[in-house]
């Protein structure tokens, strides 16, 4: 008996420390400490235990998605426009495998990969994101806005 409470403990002390490593960090006033991440990028904790990933995941969250435009698109000044009517959130845009830039290696579940989007954090409740879009719709200037369930995903080249 006393093995398989252990065995329990072991396991749910691996899942706390797994969801920890994907925490966003969705305060644009914080840039991201470990970097892995660009500005328009939305970070999220990795792990630092030496261990070789192909990617890393981030916890499950929602996004408003302000724009979607054809790939490699959307400007660093458009997503700067944004956050500044954001100022408490994290505006980011998905830049994955442009420029021809191997750095590039933060994208996103959810998404279709072959357009570019600008989007706003929105929580990691379904309730929060509506919130958020009804913050969005009031600026009256992202009228497709649309709520997304996603994970950023770190990729290593």
């Amino acid at each position: 008996m006393n093995k398989f409470v252990i065995a329990i403990t072991i396991s749910l002390a691996g899942i706390v420390s797994a969801h920890a490593q994907g925490k966003i960090d969705p305060d644009p006033a914080n840039p991201c400490s470990d970097g892995n991440f660009k500005r328009h990028e939305l970070c999220f904790k990795t792990p630092n235990d030496g261990v070789a990933r192909a990617e890393i995941l981030s916890e499950s969250f929602y996004a408003v998605i302000l724009k979607t435009a054809d790939r490699c698109t959307i400007t660093e000044a458009e997503r700067l426009e944004a956050q500044g009517r954001f100022p408490k959130t994290k505006v980011f845009s998905m830049r994955f495998q442009c420029d021809d830039d191997i750095e590039e290696n933060i994208s996103y579940t959810n998404v279709n990969d072959k357009f570019g989007f600008l989007a706003v954090y929105a929580g990691l409740t379904l309730r929060e994101a509506k919130v958020r879009l009804a913050e969005v719709k009031a600026t009256g200037r992202f009228p497709g806005a649309n709520i997304r369930r996603m994970q950023a995903k770190l990729i290593y080249p």
